[in-house]
């Protein structure tokens, strides 16, 4: 455990030094860079330790906070979320000392990276915390430190209110959390988690409204459909590694805190996983549907994080279901899916990040419609992006397909063994899941192809040009680990085997047996890879003994074609949008159409909004102002007056503690 202090003090002492030395940035990226690298490694070797079948790690300190206690304890859980932590953390931080190389603002890097800091040992802390009230403590700060990170460039109005709807939301999920354990530390007569063990004598109707508190609540954070409306905005606004970082790894915090409380629990009812299963899988087409309209790259790969964590969502859920319903085999698969997927998502939705982060800097915009042509200007961001949209579709030999056989195998043999509607709804996922890896694979080979094929459409994307090694090495990273889980996904389950064990129901045994099938996956991935391998040496030896002969795109029976003939994403997905979707999914559109003989100039505009926040949660909000104004009288602007509400809300808890003691 002393590791894992060592890394809290790296990562806080080196933050406060990036701040004091915001006059001399070199200096404050060398500490935060520094820190934030020994902080991480130093973290990460307790995890690894646990995951290889150590023991669990336990620290406690007093703490003067009134029912705190300085806590911690590294378990497998605590450990499996550690893992991506430290290894995304590391390889955003050497990305973001390139990416900011030359920032217009260079003072203020000191305090980009005092945040960046004080967000990984926040979240180091949020993983390994064991007293509920050290965790709300380190729950707040990682979302303060992150509100900042995402305010990063706040004299843009955007990122101004990506961050305030971020910071309401985090706050709204959080009062949920504060009555969720107030009512657990008052049932249990202690904040320690270990107090809460007492938990496991409630009712399972009781214990499943917990687990429902304690879903919406952390679901805010893990951007659980329809609670996701902060991502879609803070992910595009935030500097690229901290997207990376947030879509990587904060998000997961919040389906730790839920997999946390669940472990604290007896058993749920089985409704619970029905009903997780059921907002998994709509979030996730939801999600990836809004992706394939989206022109701003990162806000497409943001909508893509909401398909994700659906995805997650339904393994969770089907781990859930099964286990109440006393089918270990298939929890297995469920939960495992489910795990296996939180690190698979960690690195290919990083590697697409920083990606986006490159072409951005490159060429200064997002909007794929302004790109083009960038494969030849920036072959190893583009084949990275190419190799990372691989994955995320799900397709072999990535890693995202292993997690997500193990969700449909789970979903097939729980809708055929069992009857009636509860063996409806997994074969109901299955086809839910499949419409959503098929636009998954229409959403990226839209943005990769819009992206980095055909011509620059732009002098931005003309003048485009690679990104430097300190950029590429994390990117080269994060594909070689997903290649790696990919062929090898045997590896990977036996090191997130203890984190399942920790889920299951007691007395579950046979985890490799039941995820053997996992094997096959990987010799073919093998043997695509060389049969890959030896198309591409053959066809570099036609190439070399047959030269190519190059000319201009056919541009269609137009002589002169310009670059703004070229297919936009908009154009690429009209067929989706058109046929496949339902008015309420589908992009505004506003035109103006060429009238007369001699038209004028014409436009169309296109713009995917989000329903949920247009159509739900601004309408709430609204309603709840008007009806606020009715209060607007005890705002009286005069300090006496505030005062005195101070002084009545004490007088009545003290005559309430008396009245409470008498009885």
């Amino acid at each position: 455990m002393g590791l894992l202090l060592l890394s809290l003090a790296l990562l806080t002492g080196s933050a406060v030094l990036a701040l004091l030395s915001s006059a001399r940035p070199r200096l404050a990226t060398g500490f935060g860079l520094g820190g934030a690298a020994a902080g991480v490694l130093a973290g990460s070797l307790p995890a690894l330790f646990c995951l290889s079948g150590g023991t669990s790690l336990f620290y406690s300190a007093a703490w003067s906070v009134p029912g705190g206690h300085f806590a911690l304890q590294l378990d497998s859980l605590a450990a499996f979320f550690l893992l991506p932590i430290a290894l995304l953390g590391l390889l955003c931080a050497l990305y973001a000392a390139g990416y900011l190389r030359g920032h217009p603002k260079p003072r203020a890097l000191g305090a980009h990276w005092f945040f960046f800091n004080l967000l990984l040992a926040a979240m180091i802390l949020v993983v390994t915390a064991a007293n509920a009230l050290l965790f709300l403590a380190a729950w707040e700060v990682m979302t303060i430190a992150s509100f900042f990170l995402v305010a990063f460039e706040h004299h843009l109005a955007e990122v101004r209110r990506a961050a305030w709807l971020y910071l309401v939301m985090a706050h709204l999920g959080l009062m949920l959390l504060l009555a969720l354990f107030a009512v657990c530390g008052v049932r249990c007569g202690g904040f320690d988690f270990a107090d809460f063990s007492r938990l496991r004598g409630l009712p399972v109707a009781e214990a499943t409204l917990l687990f429902a508190v304690a879903a919406a609540g952390f679901g805010v954070k893990a951007g659980l459909f329809p609670l996701h409306v902060w991502l879609p905005d803070a992910h595009p606004a935030a500097p690229s590694h901290v997207s990376a970082l947030m879509s990587g790894v904060l998000v997961k915090t919040g389906i730790y805190g839920i997999l946390r409380f669940y472990t604290l629990l007896p058993s749920v009812s089985g409704t619970a996983g029905i009903v997780l299963m059921a907002l998994g899988g709509t979030g996730a087409l939801f999600g990836i549907t809004l992706a394939c309209f989206q022109s701003d790259i990162k806000r497409a790969l943001a909508y893509s994080t909401v398909e994700n964590i659906g995805i997650i969502f339904v393994g969770l859920g089907l781990g859930l279901y099964a286990s109440a319903n006393g089918q270990p085999a298939l929890a297995v698969l469920g939960f495992g899916g489910g795990l296996l997927h939180i690190w698979n998502h960690s690195l290919f939705k990083g590697l697409m990040f920083l990606g986006a982060g490159s072409v951005l800097h490159a060429t200064k915009t997002r909007d794929m419609d302004r790109l083009g042509g960038l494969l030849q200007r920036m072959p190893w961001t583009g084949g990275l992006l190419i190799g990372g949209s691989l994955a995320i579709a799900a397709l072999p030999p990535f890693n995202g397909l292993i997690s997500e056989y193990l969700i449909y195998l789970g979903l097939l043999q729980a809708g055929t063994s069992t009857g009636g509607f509860a063996g409806l709804l997994p074969l109901l996922m299955v086809g839910l899941l499949g419409l959503t890896g098929a636009l998954a694979v229409v959403a990226f080979t839209r943005l990769t192809g819009i992206t980095l094929l055909g011509q620059p459409r732009t002098a931005a994307a003309e003048a485009a040009h690679e990104s430097s090694p300190l950029m590429l090495a994390p990117m080269v990273l994060l594909l070689s680990v997903s290649l790696a889980i990919g062929l090898f996904p045997l590896f990977a389950v036996d090191l997130l085997s203890p984190a399942l064990a920790q889920l299951l129901p007691a007395g579950t045994t046979g985890i490799p047996a039941i995820l053997a099938p996992l094997a096959p996956l990987g010799r073919w991935g093998l043997l695509l890879c060389l049969f890959f391998g030896l198309m591409a040496l053959l066809l570099a030896i036609l190439r070399r003994l047959r030269p190519e002969a190059q000319g201009a795109t056919w541009g269609c029976g137009f002589p002169f074609p310009t670059p703004r003939m070229a297919y936009t994403g908009e154009a690429f997905a009209e067929l989706t949008q058109n046929h496949l979707l339902p008015a309420a999914l589908r992009p505004e559109v506003t035109a103006e159409r060429p009238a007369g003989l001699f038209p004028a100039v014409s436009r169309l505009a296109q713009r995917a909004l989000d329903p949920v926040l247009i159509k739900i949660f601004f309408p709430a909000v609204e309603g709840i102002a008007r009806r606020s104004q009715r209060l607007r009288w005890l705002q009286q602007g005069k300090s006496q007056v505030y005062l005195f509400y101070i002084f009545l809300t004490c007088a009545v808890l003290m005559v309430w503690s008396v009245l409470e003691g008498r009885s």
